[in-house]
């Protein structure tokens, strides 16, 4: 391919929604430790990006410098709005991920469900924290993209290490196999001990909160604890919150890797 054009293939991938777009060192390493299929990657410097791999995450150094190819530090340049300060960017094939049956398949773990998030940052950053506690996935409504390349970045790529879709109308939520609770602050207070491991966590805009409608499909509200006079908690905060005291509850521990029960997705 010659470098030229990749310019418009970069631009073609941003709006392609069975691809990904890379920016960064962190979302290019997470890609390839969760089995991304990596379409391309190139980068500013060879000898930058291998340090940062021997740095960062040596068992993948060697595959990055086989897939990695140099660019004219100008070209980088134009191929993301703010090229990233790492110097590598790739384009990787989304993971196909059906929600509906998502939803229907039976979990071990909590799933969250972001209504309408407005900030591309914050919602990769609840992708991120939902792969840490090793949630079973990430499911979001309203016009935003869970994969734009801003949402990616926030995430540092964990959506590769998890199931994270667009769900496109509430009404799906009645084919959910486990309990819809929503996270409203007129609810009960939290019990991670008593919290279904099947449930699905609902969270709302922390100007906003959650919908009429959504509340209303709920089956319980709960809230998070806290000291008086404090309104609201950052959204990624709020996720991190309720995933963690579950996660950390006794028996929550999550079980090895290869033991790890996941829904079918495709």
């Amino acid at each position: 391919m010659q470098d030229g054009s990749l310019i418009p293939r970069f631009g073609r991938a941003r709006r392609d929604r069975t691809l990904a777009v890379l920016e960064g060192f962190h979302p290019l390493k997470h890609a390839l430790r969760f089995g991304a299929e990596l379409q391309e990657v190139i980068c500013r410097e060879p000898d930058e990006l291998a340090r940062l791999a021997e740095r960062l995450a040596p068992e993948l150094a060697e595959r990055m410098g086989e897939l990695a190819r140099p660019v004219a530090s100008e070209l980088f340049e134009q191929l993301a709005p703010l090229a990233p300060s790492t110097g590598v960017m790739a384009i990787a094939t989304r993971p196909a991920v059906d929600p509906l049956a998502l939803l229907r398949a039976r979990r071990d773990a909590p799933a969250i469900l972001l209504e309408d998030p407005r900030d591309l940052g914050n919602l990769g950053a609840c992708v991120r924290v939902a792969a840490a506690a090793d949630a079973a996935a990430v499911l979001c409504t309203g016009s935003h993209d869970p994969w734009h390349p801003d949402a990616l970045r926030g995430g540092a790529g964990l959506h590769f290490a998890l199931p994270v879709a667009r769900l496109e109308e509430l009404a799906a939520l009645e084919q959910r196999s486990g309990p819809l609770l929503a996270l409203d602050p007129e609810g009960e207070a939290l019990d991670p001990g008593a919290l279904d491991p099947a449930a699905l966590l609902a969270f709302g805009t922390e100007r906003h909160g959650l919908s009429e409608e959504l509340l209303e499909r709920s089956d319980a509200r709960i809230r998070i604890p806290m000291r008086a006079g404090v309104s609201s908690l950052n959204l990624a905060t709020s996720v991190a919150a309720v995933l963690f005291a579950w996660r950390l509850s006794p028996g929550n521990e999550p079980p090895p890797p290869e033991r790890r029960a996941r829904p079918e997705l495709f």
